[in-house]
């Protein structure tokens, strides 16, 4: 009897690798492509001192120029193995966040204005923001916008991130923008989240991206006069919902209770 309690005992947390594995279902991961400021697949050009935290990289093409003036802290990969690396691990989120079930079909609206909680809001077509958009979640809350063709920002526009819980500017959210063709974002816009475009990034005199990166799988990444990425506080690829690692966490105390009443049985 102990051995057959023991052996249900076992067996039930097998399943904790599931349950682990559900809590990271619905997160994005950059992987390698998570350390680029800017990654191009074609060319990466940049006009006046830009300045950006984190690598630089460019594959299947060659081509940097404009640095100097602008500045990398980290390191420029030019068509070598890191880039190629750093570009299959873009689509692989590019395609991870395309997949993703949709919270809120956003066709045809202006994001300007808006305050939106964590999810996964769907353009059909193009997005635009005119304005302020507002993201209001807990640290590491997860945004992903789905969008069809380009994403174009309007100039002096901006994407904060507000803490629930203390209501206040945070830098700790994962904020993903699959843009199935191009974006654009204008000047001076202030600008949050990883930009995941399938065709070219472009952004104009003295636009700005606090807590993300620029990331094109196939065409050129355009730069005047910009700062990317050093707004962080913490990392922003592979944190869970909250929702999900409440589910975790039930399972856990579940099988756990489940164990120690097994465990007892077996005992006495």
């Amino acid at each position: 009897m102990k051995s057959r309690a023991l052996r249900l005992l076992a067996l039930s947390l097998l399943t904790l690798p599931l349950l682990v594995v559900s809590a990271f279902a619905n997160s994005v991961n950059l992987g390698t492509a998570g350390s680029y400021a800017v990654l191009a697949g074609s060319t990466v050009t940049n006009t006046g001192p830009s300045v950006l935290t984190g690598d630089l990289g460019v594959s299947a093409g060659c081509a940097v120029t404009g640095f100097p003036p602008g500045s990398v802290s980290g390191t420029i990969h030019k068509c070598d193995a890191a880039a190629a690396q750093a570009q299959r691990d873009l689509t692989t989120a590019y395609n991870a966040a395309k997949g993703l079930s949709t919270t809120m079909t956003l066709t045809g609206k202006d994001l300007g204005g808006m305050t939106l909680t964590s999810g996964v809001y769907f353009f059909a077509s193009s997005a635009q923001l005119t304005g302020a958009l507002i993201l209001e979640g807990a640290p590491g809350s997860q945004f992903v916008f789905q969008i069809g063709s380009t994403l174009t920002t309007a100039s002096s526009s901006s994407v904060v991130f507000i803490n629930s819980l203390t209501g206040k500017p945070s830098t700790d959210p994962n904020i993903f923008w699959q843009v199935g063709s191009s974006a654009t974002l204008g000047t001076g816009t202030t600008f949050e989240g990883n930009i995941l475009a399938n065709t070219s990034i472009t952004l104009t005199t003295g636009a700005s991206i606090g807590c993300g990166s620029a990331l094109a799988m196939n065409g050129a990444v355009t730069l005047d006069n910009n700062v990317i990425g050093g707004g962080c506080s913490g990392s922003t690829s592979t944190v869970p919902e909250p929702g999900t690692l409440g589910l975790l966490g039930t399972g856990l105390a579940i099988l756990a209770g489940a164990g120690r009443r097994k465990l007892h049985r077996a005992l006495i």
